[in-house]
């Protein structure tokens, strides 16, 4: 999916600005994607999130999401009881021998275990590549058929730095296509262009980037 994701940005990126420089436009968006000083280590990062044998661990939920679980066990939607619920599924014995990279909200990639160790660290220390959700949501796209388009890029570059250093190596973008809608061009356009900009802002800043394309058998909005 990594290797895809490096494939799949350049070409979009590209298609922005039709021109007579778009052929140079096009080899800059390609060498930015390749994540500069980060090349050697987004491949060796995406080598390990599709280590053979091993999944993905999505516990991206946000805290609203998480709150319902917590209510379904009679527990009140509090921090403290959000990290209780996240320290339990990440120091589950053996996790790393099936789980090869864990998708976090934010909130999660800095918290820790009540024993004060990070949570990157409980992941790292288990061979599991902690990764990051990046994606701010869905919201209605003006002038399609009751579609939608993904919010997030506004300040993702400088989100994608902090992420890095907290050590993320790894984000996800999710975006839906809305087959009884249309599709319209306009909405697989906007799906395309923010997964592309998205893949290439989060390996130019050392994440190896995973696209989310959903195409939704009923309507997003």
């Amino acid at each position: 999916g990594a290797m895809v994701t490096a494939k799949l940005s350049s070409p979009a990126a590209a298609r922005l600005a039709p021109s007579a420089g778009s052929a140079r436009r096009a080899s800059r968006v390609r060498v930015r994607a390749s994540g500069g000083s980060y090349a050697d280590e987004l491949v060796s990062t995406a080598k390990t999130v599709a280590s053979p044998g091993r999944g993905i661990l999505a516990i991206d939920e946000s805290s609203a999401t998480c709150g319902k679980r917590l209510a379904s066990i009679g527990l009140d939607n509090t921090e403290v009881n959000r990290q209780a619920y996240r320290q339990l599924l990440l120091t589950t014995a053996g996790l790393g021998e099936y789980i090869s990279g864990a998708i976090l909200f934010e909130e999660t990639l800095y918290q820790s275990t009540t024993d004060g160790k990070t949570f990157v660290d409980v992941l790292k220390d288990q061979n599991i590549m902690p990764g990051i959700k990046v994606d701010k949501g869905l919201v209605p796209l003006p002038g399609s058929n009751n579609e939608s388009w993904c919010q997030g890029l506004d300040g993702l570059a400088s989100r994608c730095a902090e992420y890095y250093k907290q050590g993320a190596r790894f984000a996800k973008w999710r975006t839906v296509v809305s087959i009884p809608c249309g599709p319209t061009a306009l909405a697989v356009k906007e799906a395309a262009w923010g997964l592309a900009r998205y893949a290439a802002i989060a390996q130019d800043n050392g994440l190896v980037p995973i696209v989310e394309p959903e195409i939704s058998s009923t309507v997003t909005m």
